[in-house]
């Protein structure tokens, strides 16, 4: 079987062997890891928006628990005692009486066999591992009563109405039950299901379970209702008598309570090569099921065992989850395409033959950047190994057989408007150096444009940015400024406007027309040009002119501009598409001229890297800021080994937690103060 390695985008080598004198860079990493993990958990569990795949998720979560076992100190706030993510106040949240738990994954054979190892039972019962959302439906004398979600594993959120809607869940229980009993289970999408609702509907989910779980979690009923949701028991919770002694009984029950299982794909087993044999015969079979799994769960028959056994703080010790590499399949590649987004990033398309990749037909897949192009050596006609990995898009991660085709060449124009492009300082990226007209960025820069730190034009947001561009009254950013003028009376008649909002945004564009040397800098749009670089150019040239026509040299001996930054300013007002939009725009505004800054003297702040967090007493955070520019400091938004000071006010946070781990010199506001006044 042709092996693939995974391509993880953490930034992370999971392989990395540490000494473990190396305390300070494993609480670095380790905290770097949780924060990841939180996220992207908020992301799933209460967001029904995946940012990364099931194969960067997993590697993360089996590194921090590595680091965890290898230094238990760091269980204490780690991910070895998390389970879910905590209730989001959308909906009521009640405890659950049972803690909820999640079930421990492992990857491959050999991890199995180290659990299967460890019993002392061996007789096995295999389910599925159904990809949707958990659930956890109570009934008191055979009446469903309340249903939750998993949430933070001990307290979940109010679901109860929307479970009523859903015709697998018993509203009674049917035949013989005990007086309580808690029945845990998974909410899922048929994928005939999930196809129609993305025919018929305008909001296009990425998959089933995005499509089951946010149709679960409704405010109102009647759309969980139209949606077509599936479940399955396959667990239980608290219950007030139990007279099944085997997981498989409990399935019998389940279904004569009126449940559906995944029974048809269970297995019994009580050896290891049981337990391969049905991982490899599910994995190869697998579109073959109607809806979407990511693994088998392999449990402990015997439930005397299974309570003997036990639970770690987050999952029971008597299952794990056998999890399912990343879909795969292999096909032709027709050709490579390139995408401009809002940024205006180019982004390499490999177009595919269509190929059914886990239920889903795939037709394009991301080749993200140029650099990954090279790094696969893929090219047009290749019949290239694809996969898709959870919730992004599917990527090419490797070459079934060559093509023969010639070597891609990425382009130094953009597709879009044949502007240059450029590569981003200090990434892979290539971009469109056109910022202020290339169409592909339009509402991007437009908003960028308008924004409190440049141009700070209130009422001209997204929704009113996109409603303008598509009536054709905003292409470029002079049009902004002569847009009530020509198309107020317009403007006037959309639903959502009126004379005083249209009096309103006049005035704010009116007042926008003059506008400081850094502000405009900033709104512009220089690749890589933030707030606290527009301010050094405004301070070392003094006039708008004077940037636009500093050559490259001079722009890289200004301390605080680097050479790739120098390349990319003086590049942009070299283009012609840059140049005639500003041109244009300046027949409307006036840019006012900067103070130019004398050299900093040398002193206790010069060229140091400081962190302000926190609230201080006597100074907002942009006259800080401006204070510690003023006597040479560069300020800068995160912490890290490279960071010199952290200036903490009040209620400092997690980056005052970073700087104590790392070692950080930190000031309160009286060493501040002491070091504006020289002492």
């Amino acid at each position: 079987m042709l092996q693939v390695p995974v391509v993880l985008e953490l930034g992370i080598f999971y392989n990395r062997t540490m000494s473990k004198n190396a305390d300070l860079f494993i609480i670095s990493e380790h905290a770097d890891l949780v924060k990841k993990l939180n996220a992207w958990d908020i992301a799933y569990h209460q967001n029904d928006a995946p940012v990364v795949d099931d194969a960067t998720y997993d590697a993360a979560k089996h590194r921090a628990i590595a680091l965890e076992q290898m230094y238990p100190e760091l269980a204490k706030n780690g991910v070895s005692t998390h389970v879910g993510a905590a209730v989001t106040g959308k909906f009521r949240s009640f405890p659950h009486v049972v803690p909820m738990l999640s079930i421990s994954d492992v990857f491959d054979e050999r991890d199995v066999a180290e659990w299967f190892d460890k019993l002392t039972d061996h007789d096995l019962f295999i389910e599925l591992k159904v990809d949707g959302l958990s659930f956890s439906a109570r009934y008191e004398n055979g009446v469903f009563v309340r249903g939750l979600t998993r949430g933070s594993g001990t307290i979940g959120e109010d679901i109860t109405e929307n479970l009523r809607t859903i015709a697998d869940i018993p509203k009674k229980l049917s035949g013989t039950y005990p007086d309580v009993i808690e029945v845990r289970g998974e909410v899922y999408m048929m994928r005939d299901d999930f196809i129609a609702l993305n025919d018929a509907s305008t909001k296009k989910f990425a998959n089933p379970r995005n499509a089951a779980a946010g149709s679960l979690r409704q405010l109102n009923p009647a759309v969980t209702a139209a949606r077509r949701l599936s479940a399955f028991g396959y667990t239980y919770g608290d219950l007030s008598a139990r007279d099944w002694q085997k997981q498989s009984e409990y399935f019998d029950r389940l279904e004569s309570w009126g449940f559906k299982t995944t029974r048809k794909w269970a297995r019994r087993a009580n050896t290891m090569a049981d337990v391969q044999a049905h991982y490899q015969h599910i994995m190869m079979t697998r579109d073959q099921i109607p809806f979407d799994i990511d693994g088998l769960v392999i449990k402990v028959n015997d439930v005397a065992t299974q309570e003997r056994m036990g639970a770690r703080a987050n999952s029971p010790r008597w299952e794990v989850a056998y999890k399912f590499p990343a879909a795969r399949a292999i096909t032709h590649m027709r050709d490579i395409t390139v995408q401009v987004g809002r940024t205006g990033v180019l982004t390499p398309v490999a177009e595919l033959e269509p190929i059914n990749i886990g239920g889903v037909v795939v037709s394009r897949a991301t080749l993200h950047n140029a650099d990954e192009i090279a790094r696969l050596g893929v090219r047009i006609g290749d019949m290239v190994i694809v996969q898709r990995a959870g919730d992004v898009i599917p990527q090419i991660v490797g070459i079934a057989e060559s093509g023969g085709g010639g070597e891609f060449v990425f382009p130094d124009t953009c597709p879009v408007c044949g502007a240059a492009v450029v590569r981003e300082s200090g990434a892979v990226a290539r971009k469109c150096v056109n910022t202020l007209g290339c169409p592909a960025q339009r509402i991007g820069e437009l908003e960028h444009l308008v924004a409190r730190k440049g141009f700070d034009i209130a009422g001209l947001g997204t929704r009113q940015l996109e409603t303008f561009i598509a009536h054709g009254w905003i292409s470029t950013p002079a049009d902004i400024f002569r847009l009530i003028p020509e198309h107020g009376a317009e403007i006037v008649k959309l639903d959502g406007f009126g004379d005083k909002s249209v009096a309103n945004l006049n005035t704010a564009i009116e007042n926008a027309r003059n506008i400081e040397l850094h502000r405009f800098l900033f709104a512009i749009g220089i690749p890589d040009i933030g707030e606290v670089t527009a301010k050094i150019l405004a301070r070392a040239f003094g006039t708008l002119d004077a940037v636009r026509n500093a050559p490259e040299w001079k722009l890289k001996q200004i301390d605080g501009i680097g050479d790739v930054m120098a390349t990319e300013i003086a590049s942009f007002f070299a283009d012609v598409h840059n140049a005639r939009a500003l041109d244009e725009l300046l027949k409307y505004v006036n840019v006012i001229d900067a103070e130019i800054s004398e050299p900093v003297p040398d002193g206790a702040l010069s060229g140091k890297r400081v962190v302000l967090t926190g609230t201080l007493t006597n100074y907002t955070r942009d006259a800080a800021r401006e204070i510690l520019e003023r006597m040479g400091a560069h300020v800068v938004g995160s912490v890290s080994a490279k960071t010199d000071i952290v200036i903490a006010g009040s209620d400092a946070g997690s980056k005052l937690d970073r700087a104590n781990e790392l070692g950080i010199t930190i000031w309160d506001e009286g060493q501040f103060v002491n070091a504006i006044n020289g002492e």
